[in-house]
């Protein structure tokens, strides 16, 4: 298998992994990619990220109340 993170991973695809990523495990390599985008266009000046790992993904939340969403019209 594969060790990514201290975590052993059997060879052949990974779905996802623990830190929401999709890899692929052989016995020469593993290579990954991101389950996820990185929010760049949102207000900066009102609005924070904070990485959710239940979903895998970005939420942009209002820094005067983390329970409102902001809208995102870019992410990467």
């Amino acid at each position: 298998g594969c060790i990514l993170d201290g975590n052993l991973y059997p060879f052949g695809e990974i779905a996802r992994t623990e830190n929401c990523l999709r890899c692929s495990c052989s016995q020469g390599a593993m290579r990954c990619c991101a389950l996820f985008h990185t929010p760049v266009g949102y207000d900066k000046e009102n609005c924070e990220v904070v990485f959710n790992k239940k979903s895998c993904d970005y939420d942009v939340v209002q820094k005067s109340d983390p329970s409102k969403e902001c809208f995102v019209f870019s992410r990467v």
